[in-house]
């Protein structure tokens, strides 16, 4: 829940750069790159799936025996996926409709 807090840092402060206090210069772009962002974002959604995993496979172990423990972490990383997919979709969809723009 710790991107939660630095979104919610960023809305508050007004931007990036204020938050991390860094000082921006003059054309310079702030931030991480979307490719950044991006790969971040993957990174996360593959840990959430790797963990979700475990927990199922401790669970058929009998090692855990709660069963909502097991069923959150599936859900969190099945919302974690189905968002990244709609982000793709999307960026699909702008991408198709900047290549049927004319030059």
């Amino acid at each position: 829940m710790g991107n939660i807090d630095a979104i919610r840092a960023i809305g508050s402060a007004g931007s990036a750069a204020q938050v991390r206090g860094v000082q921006q210069r003059p054309g310079e772009v702030a931030g991480p790159s979307f490719k950044d962002t991006l790969a971040g974002f993957l990174k996360d959604v593959n840990t959430m799936q790797n963990q979700a995993d475990e927990k199922i496979m401790k669970m058929a172990a009998g090692e855990i025996t709660d069963v909502h423990q097991v069923m959150n972490a599936a859900e969190e990383a099945k919302t974690a996926f189905n968002m990244m997919m709609e982000m793709r979709n999307k960026v699909m969809t702008a991408y198709e409709e900047v290549m049927r723009m004319r030059l």
